[in-house]
């Protein structure tokens, strides 16, 4: 299965931070080129025919790689995917040409019905072949290689048997589809559910990562009291999610970071400076790289 940069012929995301797209800066990128590596836009927001959002995106494409990252597939649901969603998703492929296409572990539909959410799973065997089906049946409709990305979550299935990370292997095994490591969703998940976030980590297979992301989480206690952190998007990138980006880099080299920043959405220039953070991290582990070669 090719990525989508390979599919059309053209390569894809640089190894450099990209910036989730927001209407908020569109004239401010425009009028000024900023030095950013790359710009990902939620799919659904661009599913309408026309008008403003589609004008902006067409003249930043022209001048920027882009990545569709989809947030409403449902592809964990117990029901069969959105036939219609599928196909705005490939008009929107057809239309931009994306380096990269993602979609989260999670379900957010049931029987017709949508919700503002992403849901967890259980991990067991039988979710493992529904959410391969359904993966399989998003590359073959969009004829691209998708990116599949872990989940923050605030509860676990008493009935899971498999691992996270072997559950996401298991899907990569049978379905050929990338990974999207979100360094946020490993610390929020890690401390709402008392694991090590250096040792998820460690085990996660980093051959099949096309794609982190970055973002901030908001610090509350539950009712007992315990850490409980929300996965806001809300906040620059915090000093642990940065410690376990670089974590993560060392062990899998450079690629396509982003930073999240989807909810009191700031100034341009406080986005852009997150990003040249993380692309500062990515600028060190090449030249380390190249000095240990030497």
């Amino acid at each position: 299965m090719e990525t989508v940069g390979e599919a059309i012929g053209e390569p894809g995301i640089p190894n450099r931070a990209g910036v989730g797209l927001k209407p908020e800066h569109y004239k401010d990128i425009l009028a000024t080129s900023p030095q950013v590596g790359w710009f990902e836009v939620h799919a659904e927001n661009y599913m309408g025919a026309g008008g403003a959002p589609h004008h902006y995106l067409s003249a930043i494409r022209e001048r920027y790689p882009l990545s569709l990252h989809g947030v409403g597939l449902s592809i964990g649901s117990d029901g069969p995917l959105d036939v219609g969603h599928l196909q705005r998703l490939r008009a929107l492929i057809d239309r931009y040409r994306p380096g990269l296409f993602s979609e989260h572990l999670a379900w957010s539909s049931h029987d017709g019905a949508y919700l503002n959410d992403l849901l967890p799973l259980p991990y067991t065997d039988a979710t493992l072949s529904r959410v391969a089906e359904h993966v399989n049946e998003v590359q073959e409709t969009l004829g691209v290689r998708m990116l599949l990305e872990n989940p923050s979550t605030y509860l676990r299935f008493s009935e899971s048997t498999l691992s996270e990370i072997d559950f996401l292997d298991g899907v990569v095994r049978r379905t050929g589809c990338g990974l999207l490591l979100d360094v946020n969703n490993v610390q929020v998940s890690a401390a709402n559910h008392g694991f090590d976030p250096v040792a998820y980590i460690d085990a996660f297979p980093m051959e099949h990562v096309g794609e982190f992301h970055l973002a901030g989480y908001d610090a509350q206690t539950d009712e007992a009291n315990q850490p409980l952190l929300i996965d806001t998007h809300d906040r620059p990138v915090l000093n642990d999610v940065w410690r376990l980006y670089r974590l993560a880099i060392r062990k899998a080299g450079p690629r396509p970071s982003l930073i999240e920043w989807d909810n009191d959405v700031p100034a341009w220039p406080e986005l852009l400076a997150e990003a040249v953070k993380a692309d500062t991290i990515l600028t060190e582990r090449r030249t380390n790289s190249h000095a240990s070669a030497g």
